[in-house]
């Protein structure tokens, strides 16, 4: 492979100008399609298979108007202080608030409080319910515009009036937090190079990695219902990829050049070179989020392949873009004698600092790792009491109409009455149906938290009912998912005395059977990314220890991370400095997703790290020469590239959407841990107590095992006893 991305990099640096001329192409017919078929994105969840998703799934074809795949909103009235909503001119305001919603666009339906038992004892606090025809992705501007202005008449009257469900979500739009990390990737990358072009050349692929990768998601939404937080986890990836792969070729280029290498010769070296550690890592980091696919969880599928597609274009652009703009730039990519000279000393001092940190290391290996180790054992802690759940209206902000509407709910109605369950009796087998949902109705206000059972309501075909069960405690609570449990449960004694069926929904069953997939799903996951990884780095390390500690250490900066998440989002530690105004269970779709993510940039830093310690081991470097010249050639790119991947990540974390919040954190705090804790700490100590014995590969293992040459040893071996390729004439500069 180093034989064909070296002639690919000569190939790009000489004919830069089709190379050029073809990408621009590519990113207008991307445009185009962007802008001419682009859909909407939605917020909303489905979970294929499940027992809540049968149950929602059977409402549809039976019960369709009760819309129960539809968008909802409950509009919640609550009188002043002292007075009552029975109050004739509160009344009148209700129900005229009632009337408008009835007209909005897209409404199916709208419950009005003193008709359907929509107002509390105290005759305090009441409720509309809203049903809608569409999903809350296809709610028009309008729909939410009208839903917005009805409640004003009940706010002219003197009443508080809120309003909270998925038909009140705005769509998402995209922030401007990556210009933070994109800004800090700029000063990196100029201390680094000391040359503007240099530094800039990184920037301008990853700018246009992302703008082809969004380009082509955008034109996706016109063929499939797309998560909003797609593009943004897209975003994020590929532009810290892609940063980070043009930079470790950039950085060989130069070094190919200080070496006295011509332009066109030295592309095709920091390609053939350089650039197999890229398609390795890439190939790492696209496994890891395509096996995302294997849980069955639409959104995470969407998520896993839209980001492994920006991080295809990164490393297509980095082979192929970057020696072409490098043709361009000549030698100015070495910068100019005063910038040249400030990088020279920042490199100077970053390699000798990274030379004293890893002789250090090798000395103390034993202390060293144990210390590291239990920094991250310790970190690792607070992961314990991870719990689950899935974002609804009382983890949003305070100040936001949501959460306040779900805070007066609780306190009108009970802590339960947000999370209402919805059984779904399927009759269509029973003598009876009627008898049959009687007798669940007794069954189920037999069972313990129950706050309320509402009379079963039949489709017009009489073989279906719907019954709405109040949990008498939060929906979040263990309690309300002990009580969705014991419903389902009376599905078999149900069956045997009068031959009907139940299923149960609701956000709480929701989030018990999303658990529950994940955590079914998390071993083979982890058999697919792993396994597949852990025969990739074989491949790239002839070796079987190597690719071992390399796992080991990514479970240690995964499990640390959680640690670091459950602290920060569900414990409030540092809140206030990360912007997380109210804790919250982690959203249940994040672990996995982690997982898979940090698993795939992991073993980026692996690649790049450990690579040159192969590199010295191969040319017969004694090991812990190996490994210290090794890290100090790696250490000043990995610090750089890990860097760069932290500040674009942490820019995330000012997003106003918690999910992504969460995810910038994760992201940020995975890389810090992984990149210099365990890769640039825990690495150099493990290698030097192996020694020699670090790349061990049984024989029969080394006979089967194709040779991939990511070091480019063959490649420069040929090119050292060859006569060199002469340059084009017009290219020399």
């Amino acid at each position: 492979m180093a034989d064909f991305l070296y002639r690919l990099g000569r190939f790009s640096f000489r004919r830069r100008g089709l190379i050029a001329s073809l990408w621009v192409a590519v990113l207008v017919l991307f445009g185009v399609g962007a802008a001419t078929l682009s859909g909407p994105t939605s917020n909303s969840f489905s979970i294929p298979g499940t027992p809540a998703q049968k149950a929602i799934d059977l409402l549809q074809e039976r019960f369709p108007q009760t819309s129960a795949n539809g968008a909802t909103a409950r509009v919640v009235f609550a009188a002043p202080d002292g007075q009552s909503l029975a109050d004739p001119t509160y009344k009148a305001a209700v129900q005229r608030v009632v009337g408008t919603l009835k007209a909005a666009p897209q409404v199916a339906g709208v419950t009005d409080p003193f008709v359907a038992g929509g107002i509390n004892p105290a005759g305090t606090v009441g409720y509309a319910q809203v049903t809608y025809t569409v999903t809350a992705i296809d709610l028009t501007t309008d729909a939410r515009d009208a839903l917005s202005a009805a409640v004003e008449p009940g706010r002219a009257a003197g009443l508080t009036v809120e309003m909270g469900g998925d038909a009140v979500q705005a769509p998402a739009e995209q922030g401007l937090t990556e210009v933070i990390g994109v800004a800090v990737a700029a000063v990196v990358l100029l201390i680094t190079f000391g040359s503007l072009i240099a530094a800039g050349l990184p920037l301008l692929t990853a700018i246009l990695g992302i703008a082809v990768g969004l380009a082509g998601i955008t034109a996706a939404t016109g063929f499939v219902d797309l998560s909003s937080a797609t593009s943004t986890l897209a975003l994020m990836l590929g532009l810290a990829v892609a940063i980070d792969y043009a930079l470790f070729i950039v950085s060989r280029y130069r070094h190919e050049l200080a070496e006295g290498r011509d332009g066109e010769e030295a592309a095709g070296r920091a390609i053939g070179t350089a650039g197999s550690a890229v398609v390795f890592a890439g190939l790492t980091v696209v496994i890891a989020l395509t096996a995302l696919s294997v849980v069955g969880i639409p959104i995470l599928t969407q998520m896993g392949l839209a980001a492994a597609f920006t991080v295809v274009i990164a490393v297509l652009i980095a082979l192929t873009l970057l020696p072409a703009l490098l043709g361009f730039a000549g030698r100015r990519i070495m910068g100019g004698r005063r910038l040249g000279k400030r990088a020279a000393n920042a490199d100077s001092s970053t390699t000798t600092a990274g030379l004293r940190w890893v002789r250090f290391v090798t000395r103390r290996p034993v202390a060293v790792l144990l210390a590291a180790t239990t920094a991250l054992v310790v970190l690792a802690i607070p992961a314990l009491d991870l719990r689950l759940g899935l974002p609804d209206d009382s983890v949003a902000a305070p100040q936001t109409t949501q959460r306040k509407a779900y805070d007066m709910l609780s306190k009108g109605f009970g802590p339960g009455f947000n999370g209402p369950l919805l059984v779904v009796v399927d009759a269509a087998k029973s003598s009876d149906p009627q008898a049959a949902a009687k007798q669940l109705t007794g069954m189920i206000h037999g069972l313990d938290n129950v706050a309320a059972v509402t009379p079963p309501m039949f489709n017009r075909a009489g073989n279906t009912a719907l019954l709405q069960v109040v949990p008498a405690t939060a929906p979040s609570s263990s309690a309300t998912e002990n009580l969705v449990t014991d419903i389902r449960a009376q599905d078999s004694p149900l069956q045997t005395k009068t031959g009907a069926h139940l299923g149960v929904t609701g956000q709480t069953a929701i989030n018990i059977d999303m658990s529950a997939k994940m955590g079914d799903a998390l071993l083979p996951y982890l058999a697919v990314v792993v396994g597949l990884a852990f025969i990739l780095l074989m491949l790239v390390f002839r070796s079987v220890l190597v690719p071992l500690k390399a796992t080991v250490g990514f479970l240690l900066s995964v499990a640390a991370t959680f640690g670091a998440v459950v602290a920060v989002f569900q414990w409030g530690w540092l809140s206030g400095l990360f912007g997380v105004e109210q804790t919250a269970p982690i959203v249940s779709m994040l672990p996995i997703f982690l997982i898979g993510v940090v698993f795939g940039l992991a073993m980026d830093y692996e690649i790049f790290l450990v690579t040159r310690m192969r590199e010295e081991h191969v040319h017969g470097a004694a090991p812990t020469d190996a490994v210290t010249t090794g890290f100090g050639h790696g250490a000043r790119v990995v610090t750089a590239a890990a860097t760069i991947m932290i500040s674009v990540f942490a820019g995330f974390i000012l997003s106003p959407e918690s999910f992504i919040k969460s995810i910038g954190l994760a992201l940020a705090a995975a890389i810090l841990f992984d990149a210099f804790i365990v890769r640039m700490t825990i690495v150099p100590a493990v290698m030097t107590l192996l020694g020699r014995h670090a790349w061990w590969l049984p024989r029969w293992l080394d006979r089967i095992l194709p040779t991939v040459d990511i070091e480019g040893e063959k490649l420069r071996n040929r090119l050292d006893t060859e006569p060199a390729e002469p340059p084009t004439p017009a290219l020399i500069r």
